[in-house]
């Protein structure tokens, strides 16, 4: 059988080491298109097994491409992933990390990520009212007795959200009181999250609709030179999920589950949290009250909305999201220099 979508879907992957890990997802990503974003020296060579078709972007690649707006791609950071999400010329995009493995369901066969993740996106969402079955459209479930016939229709998707078994995703404060934590519970879920809610959206398995939300998926200014680290895809998840309750369309959470290898050094994550930790007390208020204007509907105007109103709301806690909001621009303009509407 064929891979799913495999003409209309890339692999984005940051990386600073060779990929071997590719090897054990060999079964599932050699009929797919990798972008490879490599962090850190660009004059490092990162092999890459035989076999795969890819291309490989270095800090050097980012800054040719995008002159004088390649700043605003984080650097020494997994953040960088994003500009494979803006070179893509694929409608959906899939991003793991590199210590992230195939794991298995409860039946001890392997999990096709993408499988699952097409099914997520390709699957209407139900933002506007909760259905107790969780996703209606799965196979062996429906929509229960109260649930509106007029919702039943859904809305697109433009999010799917994947989770991790072995290695939560902890801040580093939690890793610190429970260092020998591990999840083992699969859920076997997929669920939309509510109009109105936000949610922690993690990098580490999470695929999308790029035509619908790409340009909302900014990972942020992290890394070197920056003062906060590991809030990335948090960022990201917070502008996509208020764009995306804007624009009517969903963000689901739940399977597929990937193997999270290697756990992060908490003292190292503290150090780059920290300040992330205190800032979104006041952040999630922000993006829990902005609105945006009702008439805008293409998503590279109603983020860089999004970017003025968050140096307004967001400025006085530091002059960091000053320089944020230059680099959502920034990250606007780069979007749309590789990216021309396509014609009538």
């Amino acid at each position: 059988m064929s891979a799913p979508l495999h003409d209309q879907l890339d692999i984005v992957i940051p990386t600073i080491r060779d990929l071997g890990f590719l090897e054990q997802w060999r079964p599932f990503f050699q009929p797919y298109h990798l972008i490879i974003i490599q962090d850190g020296d660009p004059s490092r060579k990162i092999n890459v097994p035989e076999g795969f078709d890819y291309e490989l972007y270095t800090r050097n690649d980012i800054e040719r491409i995008l002159g004088d707006k390649a700043w605003a791609i984080s650097f020494k950071d997994s953040a960088c992933r994003c500009f494979g999400f803006m070179v893509s010329k694929k409608r959906y995009i899939y991003t793991i990390d590199d210590d992230c493995f195939v794991a298995k369901n409860p039946s001890g066969e392997d999990i096709n990520v993408l499988e699952q993740h097409i099914k997520n996106l390709l699957c209407p969402s139900t933002p506007y009212f909760f259905n107790t079955l969780y996703d209606p459209y799965r196979e062996g479930a429906d929509f229960v007795r109260g649930y509106p016939f007029s919702l039943r229709e859904g809305v697109p998707t433009a999010i799917s959200h994947g989770l991790w078994l072995n290695i939560p995703d902890y801040d580093a404060p939690t890793q610190m009181v429970k260092p020998r934590e591990r999840n083992q519970r699969y859920v076997d879920a997929v669920m939309t999250v509510p109009k109105g809610t936000l949610y922690p959206m993690c990098g580490m398995n999470l695929a999308f609709d790029r035509e619908i939300i790409g340009p909302a998926l900014y990972f942020g200014l992290m890394g070197e030179g920056q003062p906060i680290g590991r809030y990335d895809d948090m960022w990201a998840g917070w502008c996509s999920k208020v764009i995306c309750d804007h624009l009517g369309v969903g963000s689901k959470t739940g399977l597929p589950y990937v193997w999270h290898s290697k756990a992060s050094n908490p003292f190292v994550n503290l150090k780059k949290e920290y300040k992330g930790i205190f800032w979104q007390e006041e952040i999630i208020p922000f993006f829990q009250q902005v609105t945006l204007n009702k008439e805008t509907t293409d998503v590279c105007d109603l983020y860089l909305e999004l970017a003025e109103k968050v140096r307004k709301g967001l400025g006085h806690i530091d002059p960091y999201f000053n320089k944020l909001a230059d680099g959502m621009i920034a990250w606007i303009a780069g979007w749309r220099q590789l990216n021309a509407p396509k014609s009538a």
